[in-house]
């Protein structure tokens, strides 16, 4: 009776760990794993380059991430999925954002009056002249 009452403490106490909030790090590393596989899943499936989904998520396991691209990549060949066009734009990183933003911006030019005239110069002058466009 002692054996059982003992081995029964003993569980019950090991079983409060987790809502002790004593951290379990195996518990935590397939948690991350898991989210690295999803996170690559997606950019696949979205048709995101492997190089973009790392930048993307900065914060996940490379490899993981990788493993989860190229099982999605796999199916996808597999079963002639084509990669579904995200709807919703990424949000980089606040580093990634400033090289995007250089890299991405047209070279700027001027009017005639030395105003510059850029696709979003154009449109807040029709807006400020209440144009619809």
């Amino acid at each position: 009776m002692g054996r059982i009452l003992a081995c029964l403490m003993i569980s019950l106490l090991m079983s409060a760990c987790e809502q002790l909030g004593i951290p379990d790090p195996e518990r935590r590393a397939a948690a991350t794993e898991a989210e690295g596989r999803a996170i690559g899943s997606a950019c696949r499936h979205a048709g995101r380059a492997l190089e973009d989904c790392f930048a993307l998520n900065p914060e996940a396991q490379k490899a993981s991430v990788f493993e989860g691209w190229r099982t999605m990549n796999d199916y996808m060949t597999e079963n002639n999925i084509v990669a579904v066009k995200p709807m919703i734009p990424p949000k980089l990183p606040a580093d990634a954002t400033a090289d995007v933003q250089e890299a991405d911006a047209p070279p700027e030019t001027h009017a005639e009056d030395g105003s510059a005239d850029t696709p979003l110069a154009r449109l807040r002058n029709r807006s400020r002249a209440g144009e619809s466009h």
